[in-house]
């Protein structure tokens, strides 16, 4: 993936890259096909999964990231119909839509930018804003779309 050797593994990358399977091999029998995922299922799972730290970073920041916009987005509703029936002020519907579709479209951002911009490492907490991580975690990503196009 990357050229970098000084790099640590993630604990949730795979250990090695994945081998295609040869097209013209025989298809083994069923039952040592089924027994062979079985053992490798538990320990490939394991070491595929998002640690629990890593996994609350995330959800964190996309509860923040995405929780405000949302509730602004809904807000909006509620405050243009208090304007309009209270205030008297004429507010344009078109208005009305384009700001709660601009909340609502921070809150879709925001969702992703969450993912992106908590640490991937265990040990390393991140940031407040989380620039730093994003352009890492972002590389990451890209780097392993252009790996896996490649391999198709």
């Amino acid at each position: 993936m990357s050229t970098e050797p000084s790099r640590s593994r993630l604990p949730f990358e795979p250990r090695q890259k994945r081998q295609k399977s040869a097209k013209t091999k025989a298809s083994p029998p069923a039952a040592e096909t089924s027994s062979n995922q079985n053992q490798r299922s538990p320990s490939s799972n394991e070491s595929m999964a998002i640690p629990e730290v890593v996994s609350k970073r995330m959800a964190r920041r996309m509860a923040l990231l995405c929780g405000i916009p949302t509730f602004l987005g809904i807000a909006t509703f509620f405050i243009s119909y208090f304007l309009v029936t209270q205030v008297g002020l004429k507010l344009p519907n078109a208005a009305v839509l384009l700001v709660s579709m601009g909340f609502f479209g921070l809150g879709v951002l925001g969702l992703s930018y969450g993912v992106l911009s908590a640490s991937w490492d265990e040990e390393t907490p991140g940031t407040i804003l989380g620039w730093q991580e994003f352009t890492s975690n972002f590389g990451k990503m890209t780097s392993a779309w252009r790996t896996a196009k490649n391999k198709d």
